[in-house]
C-alpha cells in the first residue's frame, strides 16, 4: 500500500478541481459506518459511487453524538450494537479502496480519535485511503495537535461554519481549514427539513470573502429540489439524514441498497450541469 506522501494530489482537492472544470456541484452523501452492518456499508459505498456520488462522508459510530438528530443517532446505535470500532472503519476503507476512488472523509467526534491516538490515527487512516477528517466537537482553537498529525499524513482537516459564526470566526476557521469548508445551513442538529434557509446565499457569500476553498452545504438537505437550489450557490451538497433514514427503514437487505441507490441517483441527476 502506498505511503501518504506518495500521493500526487489529495483526492478531495483533485475532485473539486475536476468538478469545477465541468461546472458541477459535488454530491456528498453521508452514511454511518456499520449501519446496519459493515458488510452492508461496503455495498452501500459501492452503490453510492455507481449512483454518481462525488465524495463520501463516512460517520464513525459514537455513543454520544451531540450534533446528530434522531435519525443519525439511531444509525450510530445500530452500528455500535455490532461493536463497530474506529479500527474496523479504517479497515473497511482499506478494503473498498481496491476499486472505489471516491474521496472519503471521516465524520467523527473527538473521543474515538483521541483514544486511538492522533499520530496513529492519521497514519492508519491515510494508509487505508481516507482523504479528510471532520471532527464535530473539536473547536479550531484546540485542534493544533490533531491538525499537525493530519497535515503530516496529507489528510485534509475540514471545519464547520454555522449561521451564527461571526465574520471574525469565519476568517479564523478559513485560515485553518483545508479540503473544503462545511457550512451548516441551520442551527441545531442534523435532520431533514422541508425548505432551505432563506439566508443561505448571504452566509455563503460571507465565507467566500475569507477563503478560496470549496464550500459544501449540509444539515437539512433532503430532496433533489434542495440539491438543485443549493447548487446555484455552493460547491458541494451534503445529504445525510435522508439517506440514513432509508438505510434504517430498509435494514439489512438488498432492497435497502437498491432504494439508497435510486435516491442517490436522483440527487446526482439534479446536480448535473446544464449543457453548454
Amino acid at each position: 500500500m502506498p505511503k501518504p506522501h506518495d500521493r500526487i494530489m489529495n483526492r478531495i482537492d483533485a475532485q473539486f478541481a475536476r468538478l469545477q472544470a465541468i461546472g458541477r456541484t459535488a454530491l456528498i452523501p453521508y452514511i454511518t459506518a456499520g449501519d446496519p452492518t459493515l458488510a452492508r456499508t461496503r455495498q452501500v459505498i459501492h452503490a453510492l459511487a455507481d449512483a454518481g456520488a462525488d465524495l463520501l462522508e463516512l460517520g464513525i459510530p459514537f455513543s454520544d453524538p451531540l450534533a446528530d438528530g434522531k435519525t443519525n443517532q439511531e444509525a450510530a446505535k445500530r452500528a455500535l450494537a455490532h461493536d463497530v470500532s474506529l479500527a474496523d472503519v479504517i479497515a473497511l476503507v482499506g478494503d473498498v479502496r481496491r476499486d472505489v476512488q471516491l474521496p472519503i472523509i471521516f465524520f467523527t467526534y473527538l473521543n474515538p480519535v483521541f483514544q486511538y491516538g492522533y499520530e496513529r490515527f492519521a497514519r492508519d487512516a491515510a494508509a487505508a485511503g481516507v482523504d479528510g477528517v471532520l471532527v464535530l466537537d473539536m473547536p479550531p482553537e484546540e485542534s493544533a495537535d490533531l491538525q499537525a498529525a493530519l497535515v503530516d499524513a496529507d489528510l485534509r482537516m475540514i471545519y464547520l461554519v454555522a449561521p451564527t459564526s461571526t465574520p471574525a470566526r469565519v476568517r479564523m476557521i478559513a485560515a485553518r481549514a483545508s479540503g473544503f469548508i462545511y457550512y451548516v445551513s441551520r442551527t441545531g442538529v442534523t435532520g431533514e427539513h422541508e425548505r432551505i434557509a432563506d439566508d443561505l446565499g448571504e452566509h455563503i457569500a460571507l465565507i467566500r470573502q475569507h477563503t478560496s476553498l470549496p464550500i459544501a452545504v449540509g444539515f437539512g438537505v433532503s430532496t433533489p429540489a434542495h440539491a438543485t437550489q443549493i447548487a446555484a450557490l455552493a460547491d458541494g451538497v451534503v445529504v445525510g439524514s435522508a439517506i440514513v433514514r432509508r438505510i434504517g427503514a430498509g435494514g439489512d437487505s438488498d432492497a435497502m441498497v437498491a432504494e439508497v441507490t435510486q435516491f442517490a441517483r436522483s440527487l446526482s441527476v439534479a446536480l448535473q450541469p446544464e449543457p453548454a
